[in-house]
Formats: C-alpha cells, sequence, structure tokens
C-alpha cells in the first residue's frame, strides 16, 4: 500500500524532525517564519515549507498582524496521533504496575534478609 502523501497524513507530516521542533517552539505562542527559521538554523523558505505542511494538515493556523504572519499551534490537529497513542497506554500502564509490585517485592525481600 502506497504512503499517504507527507501533506495530507498528520503521522507523517510529524515524522519530519524539524516539525516537530517547529511544533515545539510554538507551543510557547505565536512565532513569525523568520523567528523560527532562526530558532532552527534554517533558511526562511525551508522553514514556511515545513509550515506549509503542517498548516496543511491542521497542526499550524496563519493570522496576518500587519506585514507578518504569525504562525500558531493548532493542537487540534494532534487528536489522531494521541488516540492512536493513547491505545498503548494501558500496556505501559500494566508495564509500570508489575515493575512496582518487582521494586515493592524486592524491597520485601532485602528488609526480611
Amino acid at each position: 500500500m502506497a504512503r499517504a502523501a507527507t501533506t495530507s497524513d498528520v503521522f507523517n507530516a510529524i515524522a519530519e524532525p524539524q516539525r516537530r521542533e517547529i511544533l515545539a517552539l510554538l507551543r510557547a505562542g505565536e512565532r513569525p517564519v523568520t523567528d523560527l527559521a532562526q530558532e532552527l538554523g534554517m533558511s526562511q523558505p525551508g522553514a514556511s515549507k515545513h509550515l506549509r505542511v503542517l498548516r496543511e494538515v491542521g497542526l499550524v493556523r496563519v493570522r496576518g498582524a500587519g506585514k507578518q504572519r504569525l504562525y500558531g499551534l493548532d493542537a487540534r490537529g494532534l487528536r489522531p496521533v494521541h488516540e492512536w497513542t493513547g491505545g498503548f497506554e494501558r500496556f505501559w500502564n500494566e508495564s509500570f504496575d508489575r515493575l512496582d509490585t518487582y521494586v515493592r517485592d524486592l524491597k520485601q525481600t532485602r528488609q526480611e534478609e
């Protein structure tokens, strides 16, 4: 089965590390593309391309502010990722519960010695 185009699938869009970095930077609030590019050490056109992909999959919104365009995080677009990873929560909780039981048993054994 062919992979979905990067611009139509949130999973593919966030597979790119620099896009994840952009999302992390935008958690703090809106930023112009020039700030993002400088922070990430990339060209403005390169940052713009990443922002376009993130915007097309619904992870980033843009608004005009005078001559600037400000980009902001739209975390609602991460819902499919959250729902998918949430399916693994039970696995991790059970693993941590087993680890907790093992540590308690180990402490009890050491106290009895």
